[in-house]
């Protein structure tokens, strides 16, 4: 009789063989076949809006392969992966040096020799960043000590909005490395406010304040963000077409109205954001009057679509959200990625903005990362019919995967802000009013779509 750890092991195995193959299909169907791991140019399905059940299937390899692993290896060798890996410090060479960029001009490869003189660094030390990232698909060595660049590494070109992602994370080793100091610290430890996360401990600990990043990085790298995300997801799995108006809760620089507005020519959106935020991403003087500032932030769509600020139906309206509310009575509220950057005092404040502007018959839409717990409330989920967004047995909560439990670090360690759980989620929205009535499984993020609440 097969005893009941192997017969788990042999269920990993079915899932990894079945999730791989419906990958593989997802990939076929674009008449292009499968990736290869060093192919130097990118699949057409990487540009696709709507990757969706490319995404699950390989959600569920990448959490079975990672169960596995940690199933069958030695404890020792396990827990060594965990902290033994420098990827992310090789990554951030590449991305400054702009290495993909100079290999770009070259497919059939370049040499270490002239690659070190075109971004002037010692060219054995740029060959052991490569050969590290090599390992994993990104760049390749195609002979000795000539390299080029792969599909994984074209993602790295300076063009690209997930380069600036990049950027803004390679301080976070910095404040994950004061973790347990801000845990033990007597002003930081039983804090939950924005101004005692660990940034701005390591921050202190440096004599720097708590000044943020430059803001044309910040809202290029939440471009690059939406794109690791797939939240353009949301264009297809939600029922635009019985939506007029749309509000755009912290918008940027329009990574989500933008695509939203091409993509659904009845809509009309407001953009809302920071004045001082658009001032900065744009570098504009702070005494700037906010009626100028608008026609600033409006240029950044007048570049990438000008055509959709022809018909009027697109306009910008500065916004506090922490102390006013947006513009009154639109269809949609959306808030992607805001919430999980403030604690629940905050976040309690910025819903509750929101719900005095609301019709009737207005939803509020936030999409973010929601987090699985091993012993969740029962019956607290909607959709309970749908088993597609629960990971199957024997794989881990969240199909196994880290992602949004690294993400809900992030949030900790920049904001004191968290991810929450599907309950956190309704909790927050009951504390203004509003009731969770429908959730979208949109792989890494959720759309949970709330409402008014009836008496």
């Amino acid at each position: 009789m097969t005893e009941p750890n192997e017969l788990k092991v042999e269920a990993l195995l079915d899932i990894i063989n079945s999730s791989a193959r419906k990958a593989m299909a997802e990939y076929k169907n674009t008449g292009h076949g499968v990736p290869g791991v060093d192919a130097g140019t990118f699949h057409p399905l990487d540009f696709a809006t709507d990757t969706l059940a490319l995404r699950k299937a390989i959600r569920l390899l990448e959490g079975a392969c990672e169960q596995l692993n940690t199933i069958l290896a030695p404890p020792q060798r396990t827990v060594n992966n965990f902290v033994h890996n420098y990827n992310w410090a090789c990554i951030d060479v590449a991305v400054q040096s702009r290495i993909a960029d100079v290999l770009d001009k070259h497919p059939e490869g370049l040499s270490v020799d002239v690659l070190a003189d075109a971004v002037n660094l010692d060219k054995t030390k740029i060959a052991r960043v490569l050969r590290v990232l090599a390992l994993r698909g990104c760049f390749k060595e195609v002979k000795r000590d000539v390299f080029a660049n792969t599909r994984l590494s074209l993602v790295l070109k300076a063009t690209n909005n997930v380069g600036f992602w990049i950027k803004l994370q390679r301080e976070f080793p910095k404040y994950a490395a004061v973790l347990y100091e801000t845990m033990v610290d007597q002003e930081f430890a039983r804090s939950h406010k924005v101004e005692r996360a660990p940034r701005a401990f390591a921050l202190g600990k440096e004599g720097k304040n708590d000044s943020y990043w430059e803001m044309d990085i910040f809202h290029k790298g939440m471009m690059g963000y939406s794109e690791m995300q797939d939240s353009s997801a949301v264009l297809h799995h939600y029922p635009w077409d019985n939506v007029s108006s749309v509000v755009d809760v912290g918008s940027g620089i329009g990574a989500m109205s933008i695509p939203l507005a091409k993509m659904f020519p009845h809509l009309r959106i407001t953009n809302q954001e920071l004045p001082e935020t658009i001032k900065l991403s744009r570098n504009v003087s702070p005494d700037i009057p906010s009626r100028q500032v608008v026609f600033i932030f409006d240029q950044t769509w007048e570049t990438n679509s000008p055509e959709l600020l022809l018909d009027g139906r697109v306009e910008f309206v500065p916004l506090n959200f922490l102390e006013e509310s947006p513009v009154v009575g639109k269809d949609v509220y959306y808030l992607r990625s805001i919430i999980h950057d403030w604690p629940d005092e905050e976040s309690r404040v910025i819903l509750h903005n929101v719900r005095k502007a609301m019709g009737p018959n207005s939803r509020v839409l936030i999409h973010e990362c929601v987090l699985s717990r091993a012993f969740e409330e029962p019956g607290v989920g909607v959709n309970e019919s749908s088993e597609d967004h629960k990971a199957l047995e024997p794989t881990l909560l969240n199909f196994g995967s880290h992602t949004t439990h690294h993400s809900d670090m992030t949030m900790w360690f920049v904001f004191n802000g968290k991810e929450r759980t599907l309950k956190e989620f309704k909790d927050i929205g009951a504390s203004a009013g509003l009731v969770l009535t429908q959730t979208y499984d949109l792989v890494g993020t959720m759309l949970l779509e709330f409402r008014i609440a009836q008496d």
